[in-house]
């Protein structure tokens, strides 16, 4: 509490009180707003650092359980053929296998994680997720979200870390599906022995026991690091024995894609756009290499497009819904380029 000097009072009831009173009041007031404002402040810097703290967290990524079908979702996945045909056979023998239990046989014992190889953008993580609803369905989880993460999201930068931070992750997955993609840079190709990989490794692969009723790890990658990632701790190969491949998308999937993007975001293309489309990505396909982006690269294709459809059309005073809809042949061009 603010003390009054002493004699201000006596002055403050000499003369006119009123206005010492108001004089006094208003003293006070500015203090407190002042301490307020203050307060306020802090609590703004303070939301300002948690918000900076949360954009520089590794990456990990919460997906929420997919909604409706998975079975449907699959069968809709443009191209993958083979990599549905060997989901529902896993979905199949996780069924039989249920039921055998449900009626007291014999049941063999079952690994519930996968090894996803393949190129980026083939459609690892959506398959993910879809896995994940399936594995929900059939009683393997109970929540069957999927959280999704790399080697930052488990490895940390000084020694005793790593398992703490690997040891959050799990926590976050627990009833679901722990996706880690690139999951070979846990192990580096050159002998460092200041890595910390082999510690998160050592703690997933405890966990994976501990919680083997409540936890599915799906680890993915280029198909040739991946072998060398499984090959790498005997733990990894006796937990990990179901491999599903994912192809590279075909220059017809790729259009496909394309178009699926065109139509869901209500445009449109030329005929002319569409034979070059087909025309540079048959080439795209050729001239690969192994860091071709696959259905990504078809998405960043698209986006550039509407891009310079939007560059063209901002010249025009009032264009048409047609205008505002269709993509043409330089649009695709200029997003080659």
């Amino acid at each position: 509490m603010m003390e009054i000097p002493e004699g201000l009072g006596g002055k403050i009831f000499k003369g006119c009180g009123c206005v010492s009173i108001g004089i006094v009041l208003m003293f006070i007031l500015v203090i407190v707003i002042g301490i307020c404002y203050d307060d306020e402040e802090t609590d703004e810097k303070k939301e300002e650092q948690k918000t900076e703290q949360v954009e520089k967290k590794d990456s990990v990524v919460v997906n929420a359980p997919l909604e409706g079908d998975p079975y449907k979702e699959l069968d809709e996945l443009i191209g993958l053929e083979q990599v549905k045909e060997e989901v529902r056979s896993l979905a199949n023998f996780v069924k039989i296998q249920k039921q055998r239990e449900a009626k007291g046989l014999k049941t063999p014992k079952m690994s519930f994680h996968l090894v996803f190889t393949g190129s980026p953008g083939t459609g690892k993580t959506t398959v993910a997720r879809i896995v994940a609803r399936i594995y929900k369905d059939l009683g393997v989880l109970k929540k069957g979200h999927l959280v999704e993460t790399d080697r930052s999201g488990l490895v940390a930068n000084y020694v005793g870390q790593t398992a703490t931070k690997t040891n959050e992750i799990v926590d976050s997955a627990l009833n679901g599906v722990l996706f880690i993609d690139e999951a070979y840079a846990l192990v580096p190709t050159a002998n460092k022995n200041n890595d910390y990989g082999q510690e998160a490794i050592s703690t997933l692969l405890k966990r994976m026991e501990d919680d083997r009723d409540k936890l599915v790890v799906i680890v993915a990658g280029y198909t040739k690091e991946m072998n060398r990632f499984i090959d790498s701790n005997p733990g990894l190969k006796s937990r990990f024995n179901r491999y599903i491949n994912f192809p590279d998308y075909t220059s017809g999937e790729l259009c496909e894609i394309f178009n699926m993007y065109v139509k869901k975001n209500q445009y449109s293309l030329t005929p002319d756009a569409e034979r070059y489309l087909k025309t540079r990505l048959d080439s795209a396909v050729r001239h690969k290499d192994r860091n071709f982006g696959n259905a990504r690269y078809a998405r960043n294709i698209f986006e550039k497009s509407i891009q310079r459809q939007a560059n063209r059309l901002s010249k025009e005073k009032n264009p048409t819904a047609k205008q505002l809809s269709e993509l043409t042949a330089s649009d695709i061009r200029e997003a080659f380029k």
